[in-house]
This record gives C-alpha cells, sequence and structure tokens, in this order.
C-alpha cells in the first residue's frame, strides 16, 4: 500500500536500452570525430600560412575521418582540372574509429546490474545506426571541401567497417563463443560449429593464421626499417623539402607516422613474390624494378629500391614469407601435438594437414584484404595504381604458408611426438591416492556398511572395487587405479579376513608383493604399504580401519539406534576370548561362554547360540560367508 511509486514494464525498460545504445554509437562517432578535428585544427592554427578559414578546416577533417573508416576521397583542386581520386587509407588511423565502435557496442550489450539488458541483435543494429547516422552528417558536411567524399564508398566498406565493428563488440560481450550460428545459416554450418572437436580445430587454425600474418607484417615492416636506413639521406632531403616551418614538419610527421602499416604491407608485398606498383609503367618485386616509376617525392618513399635487376641482398626479403610459413606451422603442431597432453590425444596427419591448410587459407584472406586498403589510385594519370596488388598477394601468400607450413607443421608434429629426452612426451605417471584420503574413505564405507540396507550396497562396492583392484593406472582411465573410493568402499565392506587374489600369479592371498619370506598375511611394512609409488598392488584385505575401537564403537551405536531400545547398554568385550571372531573383532556383544547373543535362547555349553532379539530389532545382516565367525 505504501510503495505506489511508477515500474517500468519490460517494454519500456527494452525501448530505453536500445536507444541508450544508440546514443552509445553516435557518441563514439563523436568521439572519434571530434578529436580528429581537434588535430587538424591545431596544425591550422600553428600554420603560417593558412589556406581557408575554419569552415575549410571542419570539411577537411570531416574528409579525413571518413578516409579513416575506408571511404574514397575526390580532390577536386588540381592542375589538370580532372578531380583526382585519394583512395590510399592511413591504416593507423582506422584504429580509433574501430576501437570505439567496438566499445560501444559491447558496453551497449553487457547488462547493467539489477535489470538485464538488451538482446544482441537489437544492441548491435542499435549502435551501427547511431554511428552511421554520424557518418551521414559527415559527408553531408565535407561535401564542399578540399577533399569531398565519395558517396559510392560511404556503403561499401564505410557501412560494413561500422557493422563489422559493431559485431565483434557484442561477440565480446557474449564472452566471444565460437557458436551457434543464427538460424538463418545453412545446416551444415550450423551442425558442424556444433561438435566441440570442429570448435578447437577452427580455433587452433585462427590462431596459427594470425601468427602467420603477424610474422609477415613484422618482417614487412623491419624490410621497410633496412631499406630507410640505407636511404636516409633521401629520407631526410625529402621531409625536409615538403615544409620550412615546424607546423608544416609536424603534419608530415603525422601522415607518415600514419602510413607506416601501410609501409609493412608494402614490404610484406615485396618479400612475398608480387611486390608493388609504383605507377601504371613501374614494379618493384625482389628480382628488380622494371620501368620508370612515378613516385611522389615522399619520406617513406625512399625505401624503394633503386632501378634495375636486383642484388642478393634484394632476394633475402624471401625469408619473410618463409618466416611466415614457419609461424604458422610452429602453432600448428603445438596444438597437434600439445606438450602436457599424452601421445594418444595427438592429431592425426590428416587433421594436421587440414588444420594447416585452414590456417594458410587464413592468413592468404587476410593479407589480400589488408594489402587491397593499404594501396589504391592517387590519381587520374600514371599514379592510377599505386601499391600492392591484393589479387596477386593473397595467393603468393598462400603458396608460401601451404607449400612450407604443411610439411613443416607435420615435421614439428613427429618431433614433439618422440619420446627419447622428452620428459613431457611420456605417458602420465602412476599416482596413488594419499593414505589419509584412503582412510577417510574407508571410515564412512565401514560406518554406512554397519545396516543391512548399506551392507548390500557395500557387497556391490566390493564386487566393483574387486574388478579394479590389482591393474595398474593408465593414462587413458586415471579412475581405473587403486586406493579410489570403490576400492576402499570394498575393502571397509568386506570388513576383514583374507579374500581371493585379483591375479593368479598372486604367491598368497593377503601378502604384500615385496614382504620378507615368512612375513603373516596381511602383513604391511616398508617397501610394502600401499602408498609406495612402485608398489603393484594385490587383492588382499586391510585389518586395520574396520577393527578400530573407534569403529566398532560406531558400528555398535548404529544397530543400538536401530534396535529400537531392545539392544543391552554395553559393548563388546575386545579381549572377550568367547568372541568367535576373535580379539576385537566382533561388533556384537556377547553373553555367556558359547553363546553370540546378548538376550537371545542360548543353547548347550560350547554351541553356537541364536540371534537374540536385539539382533533381530537391529535389522543385522545375514551371515557373510567372507567373514569368519559363528553360524546361527
Amino acid at each position: 500500500m505504501t510503495q505506489r511509486g511508477p515500474k517500468a514494464t519490460a517494454e519500456r525498460n527494452r525501448t530505453l536500452d536500445l536507444a541508450s545504445a544508440l546514443v552509445r554509437g553516435a557518441v563514439a562517432a563523436g568521439l572519434g570525430l571530434g578529436s580528429l578535428t581537434v588535430l587538424v585544427m591545431v596544425v591550422w592554427i600553428s600554420s603560417p600560412y593558412p589556406d581557408s578559414g575554419p569552415g575549410g578546416v571542419l570539411r577537411a577533417a570531416a574528409g579525413v575521418w571518413l578516409l579513416a573508416h575506408g571511404a574514397g576521397l575526390v580532390r577536386p583542386d588540381t592542375l589538370s582540372g580532372v578531380p583526382a581520386p585519394v583512395s590510399v587509407v592511413p591504416l593507423l588511423l582506422v584504429l580509433g574509429p574501430v576501437w570505439l565502435a567496438h566499445r560501444a557496442a559491447r558496453d551497449a550489450a553487457e547488462p547493467e546490474e539489477g535489470r538485464p539488458g538488451p538482446s544482441r541483435a537489437g544492441a548491435f543494429c542499435a549502435v551501427t545506426a547511431g554511428y552511421l547516422l554520424v557518418v551521414a552528417g559527415a559527408a553531408a558536411c565535407a561535401r564542399g571541401g578540399s577533399l569531398r567524399p565519395d558517396p559510392d564508398t560511404l556503403v561499401f566498406p564505410v557501412a560494413l567497417v561500422v557493422a563489422g565493428a559493431a559485431a565483434a563488440g557484442v561477440w565480446t560481450a557474449a564472452g566471444r563463443p565460437f557458436g551457434p550460428l543464427p538460424s538463418w545459416s545453412p545446416l551444415v554450418l550450423q551442425e558442424a560449429t556444433a561438435r566441440t572437436l570442429f570448435r578447437d580445430r577452427a580455433e587452433a587454425a585462427c590462431r596459427s593464421a594470425a601468427a602467420g600474418m603477424t610474422v609477415l607484417l613484422g618482417g614487412g615492416a623491419l624490410l621497410v626499417a633496412v631499406a630507410l636506413g640505407r636511404n636516409a639521406g633521401a629520407a631526410q632531403d625529402a621531409f625536409l623539402g615538403l615544409a620550412g616551418d615546424w607546423s608544416g614538419r609536424f603534419a608530415v610527421l603525422l601522415l607518415a607516422a600514419s602510413l607506416v602499416p601501410n609501409a609493412a604491407l608494402w614490404g610484406a608485398a615485396y618479400g612475398l613474390g608480387p611486390g608493388f606498383a609504383l605507377g601504371t609503367g613501374a614494379t618493384a618485386t625482389p628480382l628488380g624494378l622494371d620501368g620508370t616509376p612515378a613516385v611522389p617525392r615522399f619520406p617513406l618513399l625512399a625505401a624503394v629500391p633503386d632501378q634495375g635487376p636486383g642484388s642478393l641482398l634484394n632476394g633475402a626479403a624471401l625469408a619473410v614469407p618463409v618466416a611466415a610459413a614457419l609461424a604458422v606451422a610452429w602453432f600448428t603442431a603445438r596444438r597437434a601435438a600439445p606438450a602436457d597432453a599424452p601421445r594418444a590425444q595427438a592429431w592425426s596427419t590428416r587433421e594436421t594437414v587440414r588444420v594447416a591448410l585452414l590456417a594458410a587459407l587464413g592468413c592468404a584472406a587476410g593479407t589480400a584484404l589488408l594489402t587491397a586498403v593499404a594501396g589504391g589510385p592517387l590519381g587520374t594519370g600514371a599514379l592510377r595504381e599505386f601499391g600492392p596488388v591484393w589479387w596477386l598477394a593473397g595467393p603468393a601468400a598462400l603458396v608460401w604458408t601451404a607449400g612450407i607450413g604443411v610439411p613443416a607443421a607435420l615435421l614439428l608434429r613427429l618431433w614433439r611426438l618422440r619420446t627419447q629426452g622428452w620428459a613431457w612426451r611420456r605417458d602420465v605417471p602412476e599416482a596413488d591416492v594419499p593414505p589419509a584420503a584412503a582412510r577417510a574413505a574407508a571410515a564412512a564405507a565401514s560406518t554406512a556398511a554397519a545396516t543391512a540396507v548399506e551392507a548390500e550396497a557395500g557387497r556391490k562396492a566390493e564386487v566393483a572395487a574387486e574388478a579394479v583392484v590389482g591393474r595398474r593406472r593408465r593414462w587413458w582411465a586415471p579412475w581405473r587405479g587403486r586406493g579410489g573410493a570403490a576400492g576402499a568402499a570394498g575393502d571397509a565392506a568386506r570388513g576383514g579376513g583374507d579374500a581371493a587374489p585379483a591375479a593368479s600369479s598372486v604367491p598368497a592371498p593377503g601378502t604384500a608383493p615385496d614382504a620378507a619370506p615368512g612375513a603373516p598375511v596381511g602383513a604391511v611394512g616398508p617397501g610394502t604399504g600401499r602408498g609406495d609409488a612402485g608398489f603393484e598392488p594385490y587383492d588382499f584385505l586391510p585389518t586395520d580401519p574396520w577393527h578400530e575401537n573407534d569403529f566398532r564403537e560406531a558400528r555398535w551405536a548404529s544397530l543400538k539406534r536401530g534396535s529400537g531400545g531392545l539392544m543391552a547398554d554395553f559393548a563388546t568385550d575386545p579381549g572377550d576370548p568367547a568372541d568367535p571372531a576373535g580379539p576385537a573383532d566382533s561388533a556384537f556383544p556377547t553373553g555367556p561362554a558359547g553363546s553370540a547373543g546378548p538376550a537371545g535362547p542360548a543353547g548347550p555349553a560350547g554351541s553356537a547360540g541364536s540371534a537374540g532379539p536385539a539382533d533381530c530389532a537391529a535389522g543385522r545382516r545375514a551371515p557373510d560367508p567372507d567373514r569368519p565367525g559363528p553360524t546361527p
């Protein structure tokens, strides 16, 4: 009656969550656009000779921001009067917008504390829509600037890049699951992703492909660094000649830094063999530079090799794809023959080849995609072709990684599977259960087996233990060893005495294999204990837990509780010679000499008496043929 505050319905909560996700996407796009605009404004303010006003600077910043998403730009002010395209995307600038869109989708898909969040599809659509609204506004703002966006590129690849980053954010919020696929996907793919084996192999292939791509890009960056070091003078002259003031040089330095990933991809394409185009009439490959290059004056382009045939130093660039193929092989072999698993868990030869080929295919696809973005036309004349050719770099990466990576993966798998000198390639060693755990399990089982109902369960555990005890521990079945819970329960349920051996080669029942000659049956001494690592177990019965006073008192208390007050209030004398089971072995009170029940009708002196009322009331179990004692 007192809580009359308004309560939001489920539909209202869902609407608010979607609206919040929409705002998140718009804020992420605004942050990226605002940070880039501030940077461009600082360069414009510090320039001693600005060419336009604040409006032109804002339109230029919007164009550069769209270029960071993969959009193509058009430069209308040219000497020939023909608008020139600008399609070389600075890949370092792409990291900011992609990370912001990814983070916005991840935060929108994560449920808030105290209430469920929006659906994954709803969060993805809302964040993407909010981001694309800002993209549309920036494109409208940049239409009259010096760098105008191409409308055809706003859908592809700009919208595709934003949607991909948002999907990755939602996937991260969901815990990066590998399946299940949506219902609209083919049934064959849904069934494949539902299998754990398929998911493991696909994950291994993706990791190997990523490793190959990383090595390929790192090798390309190393080639560019070495070439720039050899032509440091030409790079310095180009840097100083582009701008005379410090603000202009700072802008050139920022542009060169944003194009460093592009240069690394150019170096990777050079090492793969196809090389890169320096205009319509020149191509640079490890074999040499053919034609007349149309190279703008830029510091990074000082790393371009000289004209003429290539030397042995140029041929050393072929080590880059070899290193990438070996990286693919190494990461595949690590999963095919893991060091911390037994030999039988290693992949077969066919599985190793399949995963290595999938990794090579993924590396080739990634190389083709990145090289397609790293280059592009810079004009309508000789610079129509500038940069690596993606449809040549991708197949070249596939040939290198598959041709070298697959055989290397098989060799590494065989090398890791060898046993000589490799301790981690041996089977899992035997391990014994600690004595404390075995005694605790035996105590619990002996107490539980005192009643008639639990005695039947104890006998079943004994039968199961007889099939287990005496077998060696194997790596493929670690539970089939001695000392387990089943073996302890079986030992405790038997309750003492000698039993038949588990193997026909046992010299004497109950005798340890390393016992000294003449040792009593069931004796356990140094070197023969069950805790020794090299001890081969036999099927002999322990005597300590069942016959200790604590366990006898526990059994007696259990029988007394089940008797309903009919059992006498005294315990068995452990040293009574009339106990038919021997000293400290009987769980029942003894009456007169020769009787086995405290109040039952006794027979003649020296004969075994029948069970007394306390025995019947307590539900005492039937005589066990494996236990010595009187038969009623």
